[in-house]
């Protein structure tokens, strides 16, 4: 005969058998949840391993010597396939919905989908058939579970951003990493404030015993970091955040390993996840030296010698300039040219750009303006002189996740100091379609460069690249053209002459500079409207080849620019082969 068995409404619920099920659960889950997105972005990494940017700059910036001549294209982009560009249309304009970004968040309608699809699984694995009340083990082991999250996504050389393609780096996925720590904090509370309840209701010491004085003790150390990594702390004091946010992991590393020996197996993830990011890093160092210039006091130039190659336009370093005190400080630039091989520039290189904006922008600017007043009255020379210092790199990092030779119209818009992501995009597609030839099949024929700054004499900080890239474009097949909307009349005689340019004193909205870029405008003549027929190679020039939108700058921009792009009607969409939209958005 069988030995009777406990009904389950009777049966004491072991959470140290029962609660590691979860565990396991959410683990399943989220896994799930990445391999869907990696199944996903496939097609943009095996197109990136085609054309080497997938892997571009993976061991750090190189030296190839490898500049070369400028010569003109001198042909026609390949013809498009409509088959190809209308699944791609249907793509883009199936996810565009997706971009649409409320104010005052930072994230669009996709990201607050999956951070909410996210939240509801960690708390359905606490809250399912779990006794919490008498027994909140469950999330205690749900807090545990989150540590390969919460390092997966914070480490600057993951594995995941390889797995996504070009443009996903670290900045990109930081939101997931916010996200599980504020989760882990989630479900550390619930475990700790109903331990402590049950503790009081039973007259038993919260403090004392190892388990009980660890306990307190990583959930007060989990209370500082989250509470110091809210927004305004680390805009207002970064590099305080930082140190903070370092030790105190260590140390809540320490007490979670003294609190439960079940910590112990969700340790070694992060650490792996840690150690190869520290391993890349090493790889991706480099001291090199550097010229600082000061156009004025609001703009930093930094040349970086003897860099050729390694790098995607777009992407970021983080610098580190020995220069006064300020030696252990590094910040993150984009880099505003594109390699050698293929800039428009008339002198390429490594070019970075830090406008004064913060105490460390401030500290440069002085030190470089000092510098240069010195070497002038040393050298007695009219001319500006560079300041010579030594950098640090780390990187590169980030970058477009547009590949803009896919597409047959390109709108770059920028505002402020983020035009240099746009520009180091501008001169990446010019020199690939000019300098070398459209060696990659690219098929761009039409380019808007929009730039909005305060003052006119801003232009000047870039106006000899952009007379250099629009130089090389005016002698090829493809039709560039430079809009620069000033919105205050601040020494409006400070703007140079760059081809195929247009300066106006006003604010525009980017969904009307998306509309009028993407649409044909009617032809007329007199008062009487013209039919105008256009012949297969007209229509490809101006419909069907596929659009893609990089904005840079402020929040509100970049916001308006996914608003824009979200607004776009399914029809539309498709009618110009698909919107391609890349934001680029640095913020603390």
């Amino acid at each position: 005969m069988a030995a009777p068995v406990v009904p389950s409404s009777l049966q004491i619920y072991n959470s140290y058998v029962e609660d590691p099920k979860w565990q396991t659960k959410f683990t399943i889950i989220w896994c799930s949840g990445v391999a869907l997105a990696v199944a996903v972005s496939v097609p943009s990494l095996i197109l990136g391993l085609r054309h080497g940017r997938s892997l571009k700059g993976i061991v750090g910036i190189s030296e190839t010597n490898g500049y070369r001549s400028a010569h003109s294209d001198g042909q026609e982009p390949p013809p498009t396939s409509r088959r190809g560009r209308r699944l791609v249309g249907a793509w883009n304009a199936l996810v565009s919905p997706t971009y649409w970004s409320p104010p005052g968040l930072g994230l669009n309608l996709g990201q607050i989908i999956v951070l909410s699809a996210y939240l509801t699984a960690v708390l359905v694995c606490i809250i399912k058939d779990a006794p919490l009340i008498s027994n909140p083990n469950r999330a205690g082991f749900l807090a545990l579970a989150q540590f390969p999250v919460v390092f997966l996504f914070a480490t600057k050389n993951s594995i995941l951003s390889l797995l996504l393609g070009p443009g996903n780096g670290y900045e990109k996925l930081n939101f997931m990493h916010r996200m599980a720590g504020r989760a882990m904090f989630l479900a550390g509370c619930i475990h700790g404030s109903l331990w402590i309840r049950n503790h009081l209701q039973y007259g038993l010491s919260i403090l004392g015993p190892q388990k009980e004085t660890s306990g307190v003790a990583s959930l007060a150390l989990l209370c500082i970091i989250v509470l110091t990594s809210l927004r305004p702390v680390r805009r207002l004091f970064y590099e305080y955040f930082f140190v903070i946010h370092i030790l105190t992991y260590v140390a809540f590393f320490v007490t979670i390993c003294y609190h439960t020996i079940y910590a112990s197996p969700w340790i070694f993830p992060p650490l792996a996840f840690y150690g190869a990011d520290v391993l890349l890093r090493l790889f991706r160092y480099r001291i090199k030296d550097a010229t600082l210039t000061a156009p004025d006091a609001h703009m930093t130039l930094i040349r970086v010698h003897n860099c050729d190659d390694g790098w995607l336009a777009g992407q970021h370093v983080r610098l580190r300039i020995f220069f006064s005190n300020r030696v252990f400080e590094s910040h993150a630039l984009t880099i505003l040219s594109a390699p050698p091989s293929h800039s428009c520039l008339s002198s390429p290189g490594f070019l970075l750009a830090a406008r004064s904006d913060g105490d460390w922008t401030r500290a440069l600017n002085n030190y470089t303006r000092k510098e240069q007043e010195r070497l002038r009255i040393n050298e007695k020379s009219e001319s500006d002189s560079a300041a010579f210092v030594q950098v640090m790199l780390d990187g590169p990092y980030g970058g477009s996740s547009v590949d803009l030779g896919l597409y047959e119209s390109v709108l770059l818009i920028a505002g402020g100091s983020g035009v240099t992501f746009t520009l180091g995009l501008l001169d990446d597609i010019i020199g690939r379609c000019v300098k070398l030839g459209r060696s990659q099949g690219e098929r761009t024929r039409r380019i808007e460069f929009t730039w909005c700054i305060k003052s006119f004499g801003q232009i000047e900080w870039f106006a000899p690249m952009l007379i250099d890239i629009a130089t090389a474009a005016s002698n090829s097949t493809i039709d560039l053209h430079i809009s620069i909307f000033v919105t205050c009349l601040c020494d409006p005689e400070a703007v140079p002459h760059i081809p195929n340019s247009i300066v106006t004193l006003s604010r525009p909205s980017v969904q009307d500079l998306l509309k009028d870029f993407i649409s044909l405008s009617p032809i007329s003549e007199n008062e009487d409207s013209v039919e105008i027929r256009l012949d297969e190679s007209q229509k490809s020039h101006g419909l069907g080849g596929g659009v893609a939108v990089c904005a840079s700058g402020p929040e509100s921009l970049t916001r308006e620019a996914q608003n824009a792009v979200a607004r776009l009607g399914l029809t539309m969409s498709m009618d110009v082969g698909g919107i391609a939209l890349h934001t680029e958005l640095f913020t603390l």
